[in-house]
């Protein structure tokens, strides 16, 4: 497997990253970096991450020559996944509040810990904080129940003081969307499952719209709508399909619609991108609370039912032919 590392690793470019991956020869991972610059979204990261450890230590190398910028590999934990020594001296800044380099969540105690990280990172007020650290939490708890991975989930995040933004990859090698939903769900492949998944109520424990009480089919609408409403990327890569949502045009008054059907989003999806053994969940949220993010999350429920019900009388309103 070969991974390029290049300078314009954000959450946008996402596609062209997955495009580049050879994820040839499983048992061995070649990671090589632009030679003057290096950005690094958590996405690419988590996914560097997974696969090194999928390859193991001793068959993962990252080769060619790595500017200073590429410290942030070294900060964040990738060298440590590697056998290359890394070459960067520096004093090493304090994580809290900052960044969550990788970690890998096997357990719901690794679950907890990861959680308790991310909060210094949402600077937002408690109430807002609780929903976000709860929806995140889903997210990591549905990789830990549903992916069969069996190195768990792999994590990162950084909080960016500038735009006041934070960014979170989340990643495995497990089964994949299509495997996970298949069950109940038969999507016709990667693309199609992705987007059931997006669906609030469809989960892959039950046929029953709106899930049970344990899995409610809830984790990825509700961050897929905290990035909408703040106009930022979300993106799914899984088996060889991507779903990313796109910025939607500003509106003067109101709130943006939030549809069940993830095919009305803006957005840009393929089918045809170099076949990824699990499943990679990747967000941009901003923080600055505004009125419409503060109505989304304090009303995330009622809107989650209300979706739910409008998914559920447009399919009993679609005519049959028999």
């Amino acid at each position: 497997m070969k991974i390029f590392l290049s300078n314009q690793g954000n959450l946008r470019n996402f596609k062209s990253f997955a495009r580049s991956l050879d994820l040839s020869n499983p048992d061995k991972l070649v990671i090589s970096t632009h030679d003057k610059w290096v950005t690094v979204h958590p996405a690419n990261l988590v996914v560097a991450a997974a696969l090194a450890i999928q390859a193991g230590k001793k068959n993962t190398e990252i080769i060619g020559k790595v500017p200073e910028t590429g410290r942030y590999l070294d900060r964040m934990g990738l060298y440590e996944l590697t056998k290359t020594p890394s070459p960067f001296i520096y004093h090493k800044k304090e994580e809290a509040g900052r960044f969550v380099p990788i970690k890998i969540i096997k357990t719901s105690a690794d679950q907890s810990r990861f959680i308790t990280d991310v909060i210094p990172l949402l600077h937002l007020s408690e109430e807002n904080a609780i929903v976000v650290k709860y929806i995140i939490g889903e997210l990591v708890r549905n990789v830990l129940e549903h992916s069969f991975a069996k190195d768990g989930a792999i994590v990162a995040a950084q909080y960016y003081k500038k735009t006041n933004r934070v960014s979170i990859g989340i990643c495995d090698t497990g089964i994949g969307i299509w495997k996970s939903i298949n069950t109940y769900w038969h999507p016709k492949n990667d693309i199609d499952a992705i987007k059931l998944a997006l669906v609030p109520g469809i989960t892959g424990t039950t046929r029953r719209e709106g899930g049970t009480s344990e899995n409610a089919g809830a984790g990825l609408f509700f961050i897929k709508s905290i990035a909408k409403i703040t106009r930022n990327y979300f993106v799914i890569y899984s088996g060889s399909a991507q779903y990313t949502l796109l910025k939607h045009k500003k509106r003067i008054k109101g709130l943006p619609r939030l549809y069940a059907d993830p095919n009305r989003d803006p957005h840009s999806e393929t089918n045809t991108v170099p076949r990824f053994q699990g499943t990679l969940v990747a967000v941009d949220l901003s923080l600055d609370e505004t009125p419409e993010f503060n109505y989304l999350l304090s009303n995330i429920g009622d809107i989650y039912d209300k979706s739910i019900r409008e998914r559920k009388r447009a399919k009993y309103m679609t005519p049959k032919f028999i």
